[in-house]
């Protein structure tokens, strides 16, 4: 399973489980971008979704994030458990506005990250919050 694989894995994940809850999301198509998939609500108004994936528990690359975030814009965290080869598991997902992203990242000499640690101690209120990007 290749790098690009997981992330195409998680932003369909993240699609499918927005469409099975009545949203109108559309993915966006190409390699290096800040917005995968848009939600078009039915007062007009739009959400924006980057989509960060990993296959093992580790943590989320965030070296393109804005850490002061914007409105209407968020991030879903996806991670596959160490089990992505399984299609009967279920990937775990936070979804957190880009607005509290910055509490969780982490900077070090070489790369950005969104810390697990840090999103699983301090993040569970966003632990499958879809009713975020659906309500």
């Amino acid at each position: 399973m290749t790098k690009y694989n997981t992330n195409l894995a998680s932003e369909f994940f993240v699609l499918s489980m927005l469409h099975r809850l009545g949203a109108s999301a559309s993915l966006t198509l190409g390699n290096k971008k800040a917005v995968d998939i848009f939600i078009f609500k039915n007062d007009g108004r739009s959400l924006t979704i980057d989509v960060k994936g990993v296959a093992k528990k580790y943590d989320w690359p965030a070296d393109n994030i804005n850490i002061h975030g914007k409105n209407d814009h968020f991030l879903v965290l996806v991670c596959f458990e160490n089990k992505i080869a399984d299609p009967l598991q279920v990937p775990a997902a936070w979804i957190i506005p880009s607005k509290a992203i910055g509490r969780f990242i982490r900077k070090y000499k070489t790369r950005t990250v969104i810390s697990r640690a840090e999103v699983n101690k301090k993040g569970r209120e966003y632990k499958d919050a879809w009713e975020l990007l659906t309500a």
